[in-house]
């Protein structure tokens, strides 16, 4: 059964208050907790959390390899929750997954682990060896179809890893922390290819990550878990300019906020004790006007800029600046008053 949001997209994946409870010696432990998700077709929906958050259950209950204790999980018109056998092997050619670790089968070659799964499909040789090279060059690895892993980087396993995934035309990419053993500019790389796969084949993908920079680049919505629940998810850049809950505020600031940052604050303030250190949000359209130039020249102010930075997301631009404001208090407050009339979210992160 198909189902449609009222605004006319395909919600391809539909999460039912599902519960996932294991039992120990020290008693049942819900790894998951009333979990309620949509998630509708061709988007790249991410979910992070720190490890424990129950983010790998959940994904792994969207390709059968974990049952719901209760709750019911529909992907693509199947209940996956609920079939078993020919059913479910047919269900996960088209719910595919990628791993943190990549998975592959050692012994074999670039071009032998993405044939695998046409393989166990029984697709006739000629049929699969066309669909190898088309994937080999849809990943990026021309040349290397005859090498092993061994002699593969990282960044080039996961991309065998991918058009294996790839292989039998899923509708559905689950990616578990599939950056998370890369370096930054490989991962950059990968996430870059995810967000070309979703463009040029309409594909659903879903990640889970502990890394906001991954939710930042690639994702158009994202859920963020702790202790087993859902307790925020919106579109990326509502969750950026407007995080709600506490964990949520944690994991902007991975982007926001680096460390560096927070040290140069302080700096600041031993110097200049009598000023206000705030912090500007911009997005969209509002990351690219003259705020900085229009305060120097409206106002007898000393504007000192700790930090900035201008991050794309899949929706626009999301922009951050930290500044110390410095001068009479009555000129501080004026200037105040006008950032915040320009349609800049605005923070007093210390005063003076």
């Amino acid at each position: 059964m198909e189902i449609w949001d009222k605004e006319g997209e395909h919600r391809l994946i539909s999460i039912k208050d599902v519960i996932k409870t294991y039992h120990s010696k020290g008693g049942a432990v819900k790894a998951v907790d009333h979990v309620n998700l949509e998630i509708n077709e061709g988007e790249i929906f991410g979910v992070i959390g720190y490890s424990g958050a129950g983010k790998s259950t959940l994904i792994r209950m969207l390709n059968g390899l974990e049952i719901p204790t209760t709750g019911s999980i529909n992907v693509a018109g199947r209940e996956v929750s609920k079939i078993k056998g020919a059913k479910l092997r047919k269900a996960r050619q088209e719910i595919s997954m990628i791993f943190q670790h990549f998975n592959l089968l050692w012994s074999r070659t670039v071009a032998d682990n993405i044939a695998f799964p046409l393989e166990i499909a029984g697709v006739p040789k000629p049929k699969r060896d066309q669909r190898v090279k088309e994937l080999i060059q849809l990943v990026g690895l021309d040349g290397r179809e005859k090498a092993f892993p061994s002699q593969l980087s990282g960044g080039q396993k996961q991309r065998v890893g991918i058009a294996r995934a790839l292989a039998n035309n899923p509708q559905v990419l689950l990616c578990d922390e599939a950056t998370s053993a890369l370096d930054p500019q490989t991962t950059d790389s990968i996430l870059e290819l995810l967000v070309d796969i979703n463009k040029r084949l309409g594909l659903t993908i879903v990640l889970i990550t502990h890394e906001m920079h991954v939710i930042r680049k690639i994702c158009h919505r994202v859920a963020v878990m702790e202790a087993g629940k859902i307790v925020e998810s919106g579109p990326v850049l509502e969750v950026f300019k407007n995080p709600k809950q506490p964990i949520t505020k944690r994991f902007v600031q991975q982007v926001t906020e680096p460390e560096e940052t927070r040290d140069t604050i302080d700096h600041l303030l031993d110097r200049f004790p009598h000023g206000q250190v705030v912090q500007l949000t911009f997005v969209g359209e509002a990351a690219e006007q003259p705020l900085i130039t229009e305060l120097i020249r409206q106002y007898e102010l000393t504007v000192n800029i700790l930090q900035g930075k201008i991050s794309q997301t899949q929706h626009g631009s999301y922009g951050t600046l930290f500044i110390h404001l410095d001068g009479d208090e009555r000129e501080v407050e004026k200037a105040i008053s006008y950032i915040s009339s320009q349609g800049v979210g605005m923070e007093v992160i210390e005063n003076g």
